[in-house]
């Protein structure tokens, strides 16, 4: 995938969204729900991976909204 991805993370009490790469979270959010579906959103957007962490940084879920090479492919034809 060539766009970095977006993460969502828990830093000084507050969840956040940032593009890989970036050195500053894009936006700040009081609650995880809020942070994971406008991360959701800006991947989709960005045609990406979102990648979710939990409150210790451990990966939870990743998604991926963009080119994906590793997709399975379709077998149709």
């Amino acid at each position: 995938m060539n766009q970095p991805s977006v993460e969502t993370y828990h830093e000084d009490g507050k969840w956040k969204n940032k593009v890989e790469g970036k050195a500053r979270a894009t936006k700040t959010f009081d609650t995880k729900a809020e942070a994971v579906a406008a991360g959701r959103e800006q991947a989709m957007k960005l045609e990406t991976e979102h990648v979710i962490k939990n409150m210790d940084g451990k990966i939870s879920e990743k998604k991926s909204y963009g080119n994906d090479p590793r997709a399975p492919k379709d077998s149709r034809g």
